[in-house]
């Protein structure tokens, strides 16, 4: 399968596209996704091309735009649903947590709700503390729900066609500080399956469990202390649910010391729980004690001076790593 340069953007765009060319079922529902071609110009040219029926513009109402999702998605509809930005899924969340991740249980399968909820996350561009969470342990924590963060374009692609053709409801977690980063994709069908972790890098010191963007961050921080004779495993989570634990174990078991790393609050985190599945299940191939590195738990700051503070650091995370190998 040939492959060229894509942005993280564009490889979501043409999982969508050759999506809804595939299966008339497919839907795209949100705030200004249709003419406008979305805030972030991710729906850029899907309204031309299919029109005001599958495009669908909606009111400033983020309960309405969800429940009207999951109506569709019970009744025979495959529906995109777009969040401008993740703080918004809070205006939905008891329709997404009370309806559509109970709704499969609620009728012992008699209904599934297969919609995906694509939504963008992340600090960068003083956007201030209602444009910037990272909220997708929220989600995770839901019974029901699955919750996607993609790294790479490749995957951006690969998964955004497996949550489109799953059969319950999907969270699908998008960096915004990835959107314009470019990389090797597929043409044609991409598939990667839900709750695949990868390894993004192999090495034999430490394990480097990345949470979405942070992946990219961790494998510069992997090349630049091969100089000091470290050498970095970096696994990449893709999926928080389903969690691929036997990956995660697995990069552990060979190296022996763990790092988890995310972007969103560290208190009673995505990182947190990571650690402590790797605590539990891999403590006696440890020979140090799991460590994490995430969010101070503050609001997200808009100020310019303040704003990088609240991102976890090279320095930081190499000096975690130093000390997990080093002692």
């Amino acid at each position: 399968m040939a492959e060229r340069s894509v942005t993280f953007k564009d490889a979501v765009l043409e999982a969508l596209a050759q999506e809804m060319r595939a299966n008339p079922s497919v839907v795209l529902i949100g705030e200004d996704i249709g003419a406008a071609g979305g805030v972030f110009l991710q729906t850029k040219g899907l309204f031309e091309e299919f029109g005001s029926e599958r495009v669908i513009d909606t009111p400033i109402s983020e309960s309405a735009i969800v429940g009207m999702a999951i109506g569709a998605a019970m009744t025979g509809l495959r529906p995109v649903v777009e969040i401008m930005f993740g703080d918004f899924i809070t205006l939905g969340m008891d329709q997404i947590v009370n309806q559509a991740a109970k709704v499969r249980y609620m009728s012992a399968g008699g209904f599934t709700v297969p919609l995906v909820l694509r939504t963008a996350i992340g600090v960068g561009g003083n956007l201030g503390p209602q444009h910037s969470q990272s909220l997708h342990a929220w989600a995770a924590h839901v019974p029901g729900l699955k919750v996607v963060m993609p790294s790479s374009a490749a995957d951006a692609k690969g998964l955004m066609t497996a949550a489109i053709r799953d059969e319950d409801p999907v969270v699908f977690f998008e960096s915004r500080s990835s959107y314009n980063i470019k990389g090797p994709v597929p043409e044609g069908e991409h598939v990667v399956p839900l709750g695949r972790a990868a390894i993004a890098r192999q090495g034999r010191d430490v394990s480097i469990v990345a949470v979405g963007a942070m992946t990219g961050l961790a494998l510069r921080i992997a090349d630049a202390l091969v100089g000091e004779g470290i050498d970095i495993e970096v696994v990449d989570v893709r999926s928080l649910v389903p969690l691929d634990e036997d990956t995660i174990l697995d990069s552990v078991k060979k190296t022996s010391r763990a790092l988890v790393l995310d972007a969103g609050h560290a208190q009673f985190g995505a990182a947190g729980e990571i650690a402590a599945v790797i605590g539990e299940k891999a403590f006696d191939w440890l020979d140090a004690p799991v460590m994490r590195v995430a969010a101070p738990n503050v609001p997200i700051p808009f100020s310019r001076t303040l704003e990088p503070l609240v991102i976890p650091s090279r320095e930081h995370i190499a000096a975690k790593v130093r000390e997990l190998v080093k002692g």
